[in-house]
């Protein structure tokens, strides 16, 4: 089957973006990770999907698969990357554009500069919703904000190397959803952090049932943080926007940031404001701006998997 795509890419974290909105293309889990795959495919973090709007109160359906081939909440980046798609291909004239993603609803705004403003929502807390799962696990307050000790699978580790070979015993980390899970914790310096090491073992720990994107937070005043994020199904990516959103949201919440904060990724820059701690107000949404390119169009021929 050969079909038409565009690769695209908000602050580094790529996509390829499918256009559904006349038919359904029916692919299989194999055949977007083979659309994902950098060596036989086109490479990407996640694939993006346009459907028709399921009611006359949405613009579109926004459905998301990482490189893994499995389908997941949300992705802020990749929202972005959605409204710049629709628009270009004449899908929509609207600036303000409402979409279903999987849980629910967002707003994407194109602005004048030509960066786009994603209203995410507001963070879930409640941990059963996120979910996680917190029976045995001890915390702390910083602030007000939960900080769980979570213990470190070491059996992850390679050969010759120990629990004490730049892998941390715990992480600990403050837990949040914007539409899939976030685990955050601070750092003194991204650059030395052990996002490899750790970000896999965080990702898939037994506290998180539908694992969990893996943060690294540096701060480096109220109102600027660098970011890494090990991502759930895709690995360390350039930028993370759900994960950008997550962490100013709990960097706020124990006190350490203002309201509104530039997010230095390896990608580029993302700026995520939220008043929901200055308003008392957690179900305040959080606000993502940022740029989306378009880098090329093409065809590819997807084969038959299993």
């Amino acid at each position: 089957m050969r079909i038409r795509f565009t690769k695209m890419q908000g602050a580094g974290n790529d996509f390829v973006v499918l256009d559904e909105t006349r038919a359904r293309l029916k692919l299989n889990t194999a055949q977007y990770r083979f659309l994902a795959d950098r060596h036989f495919g086109v490479g990407a973090d996640q694939i993006l999907t346009v459907r028709p709007a399921p009611n006359d109160s949405l613009d579109f359906e926004y459905v998301i698969h990482n490189a893994d081939g499995g389908e997941v909440e949300h992705c802020g980046n990749g929202a972005r990357c959605f409204v710049r798609y629709v628009r270009d291909k004449g899908l929509t004239t609207k600036d303000l554009i409402r979409v279903k993603v999987q849980q629910g609803e967002i707003e994407l705004q194109m602005n004048a500069d030509g960066r786009v403003t994603v209203n995410m929502g507001g963070p879930v807390l409640d941990l059963p919703k996120v979910p996680f799962n917190s029976e045995g696990l001890a915390h702390n307050l910083v602030n007000g904000c939960e900080v769980w000790h979570l213990p470190l699978n070491t059996h992850h580790l390679t050969k010759g190397e120990t629990a004490h070979a730049n892998v941390a015993a715990f992480a600990n980390v403050a837990v949040v959803s914007m539409g899939n899970p976030h685990a955050v914790q601070v750092v003194s310096n991204v650059d030395t952090a052990p996002v490899s090491k750790d970000g896999p073992m965080i990702e898939s720990h037994s506290a998180f049932p539908n694992r969990v994107n893996a943060g690294f937070m540096q701060i480096l005043s109220r109102d600027a943080i660098r970011l890494r994020v090990f991502e759930r199904g895709a690995g360390e990516t350039l930028a993370c926007g759900t994960g950008a959103c997550a962490a100013v949201v709990v960097g706020i919440r124990m006190g350490l940031l203002n309201p509104k904060v530039d997010v230095h990724t390896h990608g580029g820059l993302l700026t995520i404001e939220w008043q929901g701690a200055a308003l008392n107000d957690v179900s305040q949404p959080v606000w993502m701006t940022g740029p989306a390119t378009s880098v090329f169009e093409g065809e590819i021929d997807v084969p038959e998997l299993p």
